[in-house]
């Protein structure tokens, strides 16, 4: 009986993290990559970021990436240079952009400290246990794709761009997911965000 409530238990979170997202429709890639030229100085021309100050957006799901405009323009997620390019978005604009930079490949990335990396791989893969700290994988998938649209691909994202978010979501700054990570980050030591953050630029 108690394995039996566990396994419908795991269903039925497993059934809410893929339903509880708001759904986006599908946008035109073609209006999207007109309406990007606004972007391409910071995320480059087909969302491969010249700067590791900015994330790649080439090959990130739709539906991820129109939620995140959508919380830009309410506020939900908090930054002063992508609330001022998001005020002036249509809901039909962030969908656009979103299909433009879906269907982009980006370009592939690489660890810059293979000795932190390797730490970096234990955690993504098998969790901290003595300090509650989940594998990234478990929502970010083996190979770094994520779960569209909810969990966002991380595979070769910039270093410097995922330790600043991870660090965002420890101090309880961003908290646009439902304190998912936040509960998670909060648990990291800032080693370890370093670590995971080197691992993922480098994972495919």
């Amino acid at each position: 009986m108690r394995k039996s409530i566990l396994f419908f238990t795991g269903i039925s979170l497993i059934s809410w993290a893929l339903f509880a997202t708001p759904s986006f429709a599908a946008g035109s890639a073609k209006a999207g990559k007109a309406k990007s030229a606004q972007c391409a100085a910071c995320h480059g021309v087909d969302g491969n970021s010249p700067s590791p100050a900015f994330p790649k957006l080439a090959g990130q799901s739709a539906g991820y990436i129109t939620k995140q405009l959508t919380d830009f323009k309410t506020g939900r997620r908090v930054n002063g240079i992508m609330a001022g390019q998001a005020a002036g978005l249509s809901k039909a604009d962030m969908e656009n952009l979103g299909e433009y930079y879906s269907i982009q490949k980006h370009t592939k990335g690489a660890a810059s400290n293979a000795k932190l990396a390797k730490k970096g791989a234990r955690l993504y893969r098998g969790g901290n246990a003595k300090t509650g700290v989940s594998a990234c994988m478990s929502c970010h998938g083996p190979s770094g794709k994520g779960i569209p649209p909810k969990y966002p691909a991380v595979s070769g994202q910039y270093a410097a761009y995922t330790s600043a978010q991870l660090k965002l979501f420890k101090d309880n700054i961003r908290k646009n997911d439902d304190g998912l990570m936040a509960g998670i980050a909060f648990r990291m030591s800032l080693d370890e965000i370093q670590a995971v953050s080197e691992y993922m630029a480098g994972l495919y």
